[in-house]
């Protein structure tokens, strides 16, 4: 008690410090919890608010988050023939993954989060907590090496365009972190395409090029690694001969799933330990998170299980047209390639942006899984296929759930 009274005789004054008092707001809100719940006489009555309610969507991405700081140094030494195995120079790789992922988060929050704070002050309410989760997610589908002024530009454009502009959280009409990629990639789709971007620290991925490390690299943590015998990141550092950094997405495009297999084998894909997004490339984690969400209630398991028969459907029939070697990859290949679990876990449950009503979710699920495979498959041109599918259908839940309604109340109608 004498902390929470001690930080309640620091609040600003709300008109003389409106931004001041929008960040104590926030930091207040976000420590502590309602110490009352909806009184009786309704048919609700619940001590969770919506910032809770967002954490718990944090919490399940953070084994994402630690398997993705890690991969993006493992891949990092891959590609210049060192530590080739997992767990080998672990502290280099982890050190590198900070190095390259903590910018990214920062950046991602500052930006986000600056503007969500001017809005709240200039309209006098509280900080909204939509972007605690969609500044988690944002740096979890962005390439590892992402130049940072680029990030700013994207995640601007997606709270002020996407978020902003229709009144703020709860009112946008698509998914805010994919708001974000879909920026990056329609302006500056070199930064998110082809196969150098998932690999950080070279200029370019080809043989010869020397790693581009900085002060933190060889002095901060080499001084650490130093002091207990470790080994040290070491300058010359090159990419080995021979060495392209294709995700799997892009080998099974060239030659179907062998030419997937000649380089990547089935343990590395359901693992994660593949060039790919941040955190988007570790199956069972993903899987984890997927589960926690639908135990706990925050996501709905009707979307991620009709999106999952949205991708099967649309496999088959891509099985059965069969037309190029990419077209012959089952359902069950397609789950260990790209992002399709992370979309379903994450970016299709969106609360905000996907249907609510239970008939609804079943079709804007499957409307998901069926045009993703659809966009991944036969349109070459856009990587992965769910970051459109998603969006796409995002445009259409309210006219899924209002055609979901007026079929029920005619219904209702009959029988009366």
């Amino acid at each position: 008690m004498g902390l929470l009274n001690f930080i309640k005789k620091i609040e600003p004054d709300k008109k003389k410090s409106p931004l001041l008092h929008t960040a104590y707001d926030a930091f207040f809100t976000f420590a502590y919890a309602p110490n009352s719940v909806t009184k009786e006489g309704v048919h609700i009555r619940d001590g969770m608010d919506l910032k809770r309610l967002m954490v718990h969507v944090v919490l399940a991405m953070q084994l994402c988050y630690l398997f993705g700081t890690y991969n993006i140094g493992h891949q990092h030494f891959v590609a210049a023939g060192q530590y080739l195995g997992f767990m080998e120079g672990f502290h280099l790789k982890l050190a590198f993954g900070l190095i390259q992922l903590l910018p990214i988060f920062v950046v991602a929050h500052v930006v986000g989060l600056g503007i969500e704070f001017v809005v709240a002050s200039k309209k006098g309410h509280p900080v909204e907590e939509g972007f605690l989760v969609s500044g988690a997610l944002i740096p979890l589908i962005m390439p590892p090496d992402i130049p940072l002024w680029i990030l700013a530009l994207s995640v601007a454009f997606a709270v002020i365009i996407g978020k902003e502009a229709f009144g703020g959280t709860g009112m946008n009409i698509w998914n805010i972190a994919l708001l974000a990629r879909v920026f990056v990639f329609f302006a500056y789709p070199l930064t998110i395409a082809g196969d150098e971007v998932w690999i950080a620290g070279y200029e370019k991925i080809a043989g010869g090029q020397v790693a581009q490390y900085g002060w933190w690299h060889t002095g901060f943590f080499n001084s650490i690694f130093d002091a207990l015998g470790l080994p040290l990141f070491t300058a010359g550092t090159a990419v080995v001969d021979g060495y392209s950094g294709a995700t799997p997405l892009a080998l099974a495009y060239q030659g179907g799933w062998e030419k997937v297999t000649q380089s990547f084998s089935s343990s590395q894909l359901f693992w994660g330990a593949i060039p790919g997004s941040i955190g988007e490339t570790a199956k069972p984690l993903i899987i984890f998170g997927a589960i926690f969400l639908a135990v706990t209630k925050v996501a709905s398991w009707r979307i991620m299980l009709s999106m999952f028969g949205g991708l099967v459907f649309g496999t088959i029939i891509l099985n059965a047209w069969g037309a190029t070697p990419f077209m012959s990859i089952t359902w069950d290949q397609h789950l260990l390639m790209g992002s399709f679990l992370f979309a379903m876990a994450f970016m299709a449950t969106d609360p905000v942006t996907a249907s609510n009503t239970n008939t609804g979710k079943w079709i804007y699920g499957f409307l998901i899984g069926f045009t993703g495979i659809l966009i991944r498959v036969i349109n070459p041109a856009y990587p992965e296929g769910w970051m459109l599918a998603i969006l796409f259908v995002n445009t259409f839940s309210p006219t899924i759930d209002h055609y979901v309604v007026e079929a029920n109340i005619k219904k209702r109608l009959s029988n009366a």
